[in-house]
């Protein structure tokens, strides 16, 4: 009887920041294994809104969604909520997709060793502490997928390793400096928010906190040690991914499309707004997106369009259409206001950022963002809110010099003024804003040559799956 196929089971929360790089890596590993099969699994309402015209409930051959020949295939696992919206408060809702989602997640991987599709590797993204113990419980290997820097990692890591009194003790103080190992030092405004402003019960994300002093105890149970692919590169992390020693770290990022992908968020049917990119000169357009998860309000909006248009330059900006309803943004008072630009309710970002006519990027910072940006060599105005954003900034301002960060005033508000002032430090004639687009070219080389055939990336994913293949 010959051995099974080397079968990866990639978990992943049901957010768009999640499933993006999650789906990435599982077309990836297609693409440098021809042997190798993988099951993308998020919740039934993610699946749902993914593939809107399949059937979303699981159990049978025919429920999932396959891709590449059946190599690929989509199946969702139940976190409990399917029946509608959830008015519970958030901790409950997090507490019951933990339990829901490590019983769906068990399903599915007996359902596929039942049809001869045995699992061989679990990979889950944060947010998941239970995949781990899901798939130990069959005696199948886990990989934790890090979708964030390595430094967020050693910094959750050092927290519930012993330092974490020190920045308990300081989190109100933002300019506090904290020393970590193996870390450059760190202000405490600039850690993840989580660890900041959640530690609180009584504070609304306090179960996203709780959620990864669980994963970290989860990697800690791993023997002899977790493994942990990280979308990162070696050579944008360095010392981070040095400080690391506690687990066996694999840096394969950045994980970026390769083509159509999948997401909750669906193109336009036109894109005009290519065309609109075609007809402006080479690095003349800013463009502006706060991500899939970011709200705004009316101030916010008001003063960001007219920082946009007092810049004198070109933007394209992403609004999407859930902040304009929440807003009651008419679309022809939205256009009076628009003379320089054109606003879209959303973009395939990645394309945007490839284009030669794009010159700065003013974003959240949220990863995925920062990873593409990076990628496509366009510096960037940093505007972060929560979670990573804070540190991803902070990699983008001060080891890699690709970028500034805008303040914002007290009320959290990013004004005009500073709209202005920061495209202008960042597309302008001087010399430090050529140094910034001098590096940000210096750093897509990087990442091209590490993602690249024979690249230390690259080396890292092929290295992964030989590990996989070689476990049965």
């Amino acid at each position: 009887m010959s051995p099974p196929q080397p079968h990866f089971l990639v978990l992943t929360f049901p957010l768009q920041g999640h499933i993006a790089p999650a789906l990435r890596l599982a077309k990836r590993l297609l693409a440098v294994a021809p042997d190798v099969l993988v099951t993308f699994s998020t919740t039934e309402d993610a699946h749902g809104r993914m593939f809107p015209a399949k059937p979303t409930d699981h159990g049978g051959d025919d429920d999932g969604a396959e891709e590449d020949d059946g190599r690929l295939e989509f199946l969702p696992f139940s976190d409990g909520t399917e029946a509608g919206d959830d008015a519970r408060p958030l901790d409950a809702r997090i507490a019951s997709f933990h339990a829901a989602g490590a019983h769906g997640a068990a399903e599915i991987v007996d359902a596929l060793a039942a049809r001869g599709r045995p699992v061989t590797r679990v990979v889950y993204t944060l947010l998941l502490p239970w995949a781990a113990a899901v798939a130990r419980e069959r005696g199948v290997p886990s990989a934790l997928y890090w979708i964030q820097p390595a430094a967020v990692l050693a910094v959750y890591h050092h927290y519930f390793h012993g330092h974490g009194g020190a920045i308990a003790e300081h989190r109100h103080d933002p300019s506090f400096v904290v020393e970590l190992p193996g870390l450059s030092p760190q202000m405490i405004g600039d850690l993840p928010s989580f660890l900041t402003d959640s530690t609180d019960p009584s504070d609304v994300f306090h179960s996203f906190f709780t959620t990864i002093r669980d994963l970290i105890e989860t990697l800690d149970k791993e023997s002899p040690k977790a493994t942990v692919l990280v979308n990162t590169c070696q050579e944008m992390e360095v010392g981070a991914l040095a400080a690391m020693g506690a687990y066996d770290v694999l840096p394969l990022g950045p994980v970026l499309p390769s083509g159509d992908e999948s997401g909750i968020f669906k193109p336009e049917d036109d894109a005009e707004y290519m065309e609109w990119l075609d007809a402006k000169p080479a690095n003349s357009v800013v463009y502006v997106s706060f991500g899939s998860l970011a709200s705004m309000g009316r101030e916010q909006l008001d003063e960001l369009l007219l920082g946009l248009e007092e810049s004198g330059r070109p933007y394209l900006c992403v609004i999407r259409k859930d902040v304009k309803v929440a807003l009651a943004e008419e679309e022809a008072e939205m256009h009076r206001r628009v003379k320089n630009g054109v606003v879209v309710e959303w973009c395939d970002q990645v394309q945007v950022l490839s284009h030669a006519a794009v010159g700065c990027f003013v974003t959240h910072c949220g990863w995925n963002s920062t990873l593409e940006s990076v990628a496509s060599g366009v510096p960037m105005v940093c505007v972060p809110r929560m979670s990573d954003q804070r540190m991803n900034a902070q990699l983008v301002v001060r080891e890699w010099r690709v970028g500034v960060r805008a303040q914002v005033d007290g009320g959290g508000v990013l004004r005009a003024a500073e709209v202005r002032r920061c495209v202008d430090e960042v597309m302008g004639n001087s010399e430090a804003a050529a140094e910034l687009r001098q590096m940000a070219g210096k750093w897509k080389g990087i990442v091209a040559e590490a993602t690249g055939k024979g690249g230390s990336s690259d080396q890292n994913l092929m290295a992964f799956v030989d590990g996989a293949k070689s476990e049965f």
